[in-house]
């Protein structure tokens, strides 16, 4: 199955360093982030779950949940958390996937249909492909995907940043122009006429082309 922004995040039932969950039912009315990683105890990978866990707090309060994935089992999750923890300096309390079917994997298209059904021999190269970002709103459809190689350490204040336009956007009828942050000025849509622009921002907006027509972000 070939996902793209819009589709339907496709739901599974695993188990979890938290206990099994249904995906969609674990997210519920949230926001959510997927990210996956290629294998445990891999060294990339283990600084991202770390700091991952220290922005925990920041994506709870944009109403937003955090899960891992790898395809290796639970009980191997639960030991490389502990090493997290050790080196990163944050407990990773938000729960991680086991794939050891890598069923998820597939259902997510990060890896082919016949790449076989168990994890077991299989190395981080086989998996390398297991490194995306889902960005999954409340009605369950994928809002941003990213995917990096397994040498490059993924930016997930970047992510957060990502979600923040995200919700922003799906909420009000503006897009966020390049490397926008949080409070700055926003981009109305062309789908939006002028006419219906005054009545939304009776202050106006600045205008250096017709197209480009730039206000503070709506609250």
């Amino acid at each position: 199955m070939t996902l793209r922004i819009n589709s339907i995040a496709p739901n599974f039932v695993a188990n979890t360093t938290h206990g099994t969950i249904t995906f969609h039912d674990w997210i519920g009315d949230n926001w959510a982030i997927l990210f996956s990683h290629p294998k445990d105890f891999t060294p990339v990978c283990t600084t991202e779950l770390g700091y991952m866990a220290g922005l925990q707090d920041a994506f709870a309060i944009r109403s937003c949940k955090i899960i891992g994935l790898s395809i290796d089992p639970v009980d191997s999750h639960h030991e490389w958390l502990q090493d997290i923890e050790e080196t990163q300096g944050n407990a990773v309390t938000y729960p991680l996937i086991g794939d050891p079917d890598l069923s998820v994997a597939k259902a997510y298209d990060m890896l082919p249909d016949d790449a076989g059904a168990s994890s077991v021999g299989r190395t981080a190269a086989d998996n390398a492909t297991v490194r995306s970002v889902f960005v999954i709103g409340p009605d369950k459809r994928i809002k941003a995907m990213l995917t990096y190689p397994m040498s490059t350490g993924r930016n997930f204040d970047e992510v957060l940043r990502l979600l923040e336009s995200c919700q922003l956007t799906a909420k009000h009828q503006v897009a966020t122009p390049v490397n926008w942050q949080a409070g700055e000025d926003v981009i109305i849509v062309p789908a939006v006429s002028d006419e219906e622009a005054k009545e939304r921002y009776p202050n106006g907006w600045k205008s250096p082309k017709p197209y480009l027509r730039y206000v503070p972000p709506p609250e």
